[in-house]
């Protein structure tokens, strides 16, 4: 059984070898050990301070295989942002000019510089190990925020975002960089990224072009690639939209992702949310996990897949899942469906 909880000092090892596979673009896990350490205690603060919507602040979390203490994925929930340094984004925004003499009409994009998002709380630095992307964890990694937003809502902005990884090609090169951040700063995708990565990125978004970019001056490979995906972040895409998030119409500034956006009480996972009672336990797991189930402390908040059984006296869990939650008969719980019901097979 895998446990979702927060990262802790004794991580880092796993975060660092976590971060080493994740390839280019997920600048918010870093491979940097020192910034790693950084973001773990911020997140740590986090957990353990009041709510402060005037500042950022970050909670990261972790997926371990109890048995062997390995670290097998991560995801966090970042609040606040833009309000330590600018969050800049392009918006993609449509324009139509008439003319009568000669009768014309001309449809264009443009590019504007904004920071609409300033203030929003991100999903964000989702990533399972490739050797663990298995049954149903990506989903459980992914999902467990959701939990965590669902019994501590008062820590989470009401406007929800997520960057996606923009798309790449084979050797790590962004067309997107290429034809526009290239020009403004002589470094490679790669530099700009891991500089993006450190979080010393604040000189790089101060001296991107601030007027309206017409797509139609930019290349062929560059246009095609605003608002695409990174090939490996299409599940996770998948994922958001299942819970209610949508394209907002802007894209990243240095590889041209999408950014998709959601209110917090529109959330699939944090509205099917049930809090009570821990009734007791029950021997066995069951074979298909249909739960995530949580303790909803924050001070040892944990998430596990299991199967949930809603009765008279409470909710029970197997055995296996109390212990692994921390949790005794009398304790609060929360639960959630890890999928949607309709149609299941499909999920």
């Amino acid at each position: 059984m895998f446990v979702v909880r927060p990262a802790r000092l004794q991580d880092l090892d796993g975060l660092q070898a976590l971060a080493k596979k994740t390839g280019t673009g997920l600048t918010t896990l870093p491979s940097n050990k020192d910034a790693l350490e950084a973001k773990v205690k911020e997140s740590m603060e986090a957990f353990a301070g009041e709510p402060d919507h005037e500042k950022k602040t970050t909670y990261l979390l972790v997926m371990e295989e109890p048995k062997t203490g390995k670290i097998v994925g991560t995801s966090a929930l970042i609040v606040g942002v833009g309000l330590d340094k600018p969050f800049y984004s392009y918006r993609v925004l449509h324009q139509t000019q008439v003319s009568h003499e000669p009768e014309m009409r001309v449809d264009t994009e443009l590019l504007q510089l904004s920071n609409d998002f300033v203030g929003a709380t991100e999903v964000a630095t989702l990533f399972v190990d490739p050797d663990y992307r298995i049954g149903k964890l990506g989903k459980l990694m992914s999902k467990a925020r959701y939990l965590l937003m669902a019994t501590h809502s008062e820590r989470f902005s009401d406007q929800v975002i997520s960057e996606i990884r923009g798309w790449v090609d084979d050797e790590g090169n962004s067309p997107f960089w290429e034809a526009i951040g290239r020009h403004f700063f002589q470094m490679d995708f790669k530099t700009a990224d891991e500089i993006n990565g450190l979080g010393n990125s604040q000189f790089i978004s101060d001296l991107m072009p601030k007027f309206p970019i017409y797509t139609a001056l930019l290349p062929a490979e560059a246009k095609a690639v605003i608002g695409k995906p990174h090939d490996s972040a299409r599940p996770a895409i998948k994922l958001l939209e299942k819970e209610g998030f949508r394209f907002s119409r802007s894209v990243d500034i240095f590889d041209g992702g999408p950014a998709m956006e959601v209110h917090k009480r529109g959330i699939w996972t944090s509205r099917k949310t049930v809090s009570g009672i821990l009734g007791g336990t029950v021997e066995g797991e069951g074979h298909d996990p249909m739960h995530m189930a949580c303790n909803p402390s924050l001070d040892d908040f944990r998430v596990v897949l299991t199967n949930v059984v809603e009765g008279s006296s409470g909710i029970w869990i197997p055995a296996e899942a109390a212990e692994a939650l921390n949790l005794k008969a009398g304790e609060p719980i929360s639960f959630a469906p890890i999928g949607r019901r309709v149609r299941q097979a499909a999920e």
